[in-house]
């Protein structure tokens, strides 16, 4: 998968519609935020990988960038620290040893973990513009994919910090568009385990089950139309992004 055109077409969407919906209109999705919030938000994060990119693993944490207060002046701030990000994806070869917060300390995360992180927040733009969002914006095989990321790379980095999953069971995940299946082994106050299914679907204590682009949207608490069955608990108890 092609994760740096991602970060380009979902930041372009991104773009539209924070222009359409105006630097003052309330983010549904994201309380207290309005549009330039998100956008001083999505800009710092983006001029803040761009450096990851090309910080080695032992030089340790680049410094959290400050974006500007206007939303005159963060969105072309913003638009150089994305370009400057996009160049660095592509000349960066995926294994060339670079700083990450969690799993392989190499370039190639950033350009999936930059893909995901602006899918999800061109969602809250969407939401802010007033328009329905369509019940299929990402494709099955991206959306797929940031399930899996959601579970293996943000889940993990949650943990990290001290966050833990607060209940007992398992939690069978089904996105039957990508035909990919993810089984969750959820034991309160320890890591959370994800497996491929090993036992018939009768003995999990719930199913989250839908498009993968629902599914998708469910992890990271926006509107979507998966369906839950049994322990509708469990999926609460996931450590949020």
């Amino acid at each position: 998968m092609d994760f740096v055109a991602q970060v380009e077409t979902q930041a372009s969407s991104l773009r539209s519609a924070v222009l359409k919906a105006g630097a003052d209109a309330p983010v549904p999705s994201c309380p207290k935020w309005t549009v330039l919030d998100l956008v001083r938000h999505i800009a710092e994060v983006h001029t803040w990988a761009g450096q990851a990119v090309v910080t080695a693993p032992e030089d340790g944490r680049p410094a959290w960038p400050q974006a500007p207060q206007d939303f005159d002046d963060v969105f072309p701030w913003w638009e150089t620290g994305l370009a400057t990000l996009l160049e660095r994806l592509r000349e960066a070869p995926a294994d060339r040893p670079a700083w990450t917060f969690h799993g392989p300390q190499v370039a190639g995360f950033w350009s999936r973990r930059q893909a995901h992180e602006t899918s999800i927040h061109r969602l809250d733009a969407d939401l802010a513009t007033g328009d329905d969002l369509p019940s299929l914006a990402f494709d099955p095989e991206f959306a797929a994919d940031g399930i899996d990321e959601y579970l293996t790379t943000m889940v993990g980095r949650r943990f990290e910090l001290g966050h833990h999953v607060t209940a007992n069971g398992r939690l069978l995940v089904h996105a039957a568009d990508a035909g990919r299946t993810w089984q969750l082994h959820l034991t309160a106050n320890e890591p959370l385990l994800v497996t491929a299914p090993q036992d018939s679907a009768f003995d999990e204590d719930a199913t989250l089950a839908g498009t993968a682009d629902a599914i998708y949207r469910a992890f990271y608490a926006r509107p979507h139309h998966a369906i839950v069955t049994g322990d509708e608990s469990l999926l609460a108890a996931l450590p949020r992004p």
